[in-house]
């Protein structure tokens, strides 16, 4: 579904109201003055560094059903537990053992699929949001902006328990939008190099300094709540260690730039455990990349 601005009937803005602070997040008031600030504000963040924030987007009462409903979907993620290099692919025998490709990381976390998020949640009524869509697309500075066509990783929990982290790796998508419901009472920090890489440049020595230096990376402490848009596929990024007895949950809204994007079905088993018939099809040659990139 493309997403574009001025298709369907009135705003639901009282709906919205319930989910996102309107009152600093003018969502419904984008082509106003405030909100025109409003979207230079995210558009110079993700210039300059990749990524925007926006803390306490959620109003509180939303965040404790979103809480809620992560809780509740968390015991239904695929676990992955292995070790993985930052692509997410298989290592390259040719290449030194210190190359980026070759270097692998124990990846301990879990996904729980979109396909098993019901449509009355309030995850969903915010993803599927014209307005919140309409901000996103507006704040990409996209001509047209489309639902994640992937039915597994258009809208995903991200679950790490205690002691699990997500290691140095980039997306497959382009970006991602991102929402922290359950903070750990330590570690789970978001660690990012932006724009390391280029479409048309992996810039693999720069990938080796971070992957042997995480002190050359920058550190996030996302508070739950808190939107993100983050440029993922360009940007080396981690999540680290958790520690204690809380789990880290986060919701990611998944949006592309082109029509019908999936995950390679490689990949998509990695990550949930399973593919669907989607991927199948993918692997025999579906819609076509816009880079070159390793996934």
């Amino acid at each position: 579904m493309a997403l574009i601005a001025g298709m369907g009937g009135p705003p639901a803005e009282e709906e919205l109201a319930e989910l996102v602070d309107l009152e600093r997040y003018p969502l419904h008031q984008l082509n106003g003055p405030q909100g025109e600030s409003f979207l230079a504000r995210c558009r110079a963040s993700l210039a300059s560094d990749g990524c925007a924030v926006l803390p306490a987007f959620i109003r509180p009462g939303a965040l404790a059903i979103m809480r809620e409903e992560t809780r509740q979907l968390a015991p239904l993620a695929h676990i992955n537990d292995t070790r993985t290099n930052p692509y997410n692919g298989d290592g390259d025998p040719a290449l030194p053992a210190d190359h980026p490709r070759n270097v692998f990381m124990d990846r301990s976390n879990g996904f729980v699929a979109g396909d098993q998020i019901a449509g009355q949640t309030a995850l969903r009524r915010l993803y599927h949001h014209r307005l919140f869509q309409e901000f996103v697309r507006r704040a990409l500075g996209a001509e047209e902006l489309y639902e994640y066509a992937d039915p597994l990783g258009c809208l995903v929990v991200n679950v790490l328990k205690p002691g699990c982290q997500h290691p140095w790796h980039f997306d497959t998508n382009e970006f991602v939008v991102s929402m922290m419901t359950c903070e750990p009472e330590g570690g789970g920090l978001f660690q990012y190099a932006p724009a390391i890489r280029s479409p048309r440049e992996e810039n693999y020595d720069k990938v080796a300094a971070v992957l042997q230096d995480a002190g050359q990376a920058k550190t996030l402490r996302l508070r739950p709540g808190d939107l993100q848009i983050f440029f993922g596929r360009y940007s080396l990024h981690r999540v680290s260690r958790v520690e204690g007895t809380r789990e880290r949950h986060t919701v990611i809204f998944g949006f592309a730039r082109q029509a019908g994007m999936i995950a390679r079905a490689a990949r998509t088993r990695r990550i949930f455990g399973r593919i669907h018939p989607v991927h199948e099809a993918e692997a025999r040659g579906g819609p076509a990349r816009s880079d070159s990139l390793a996934d």
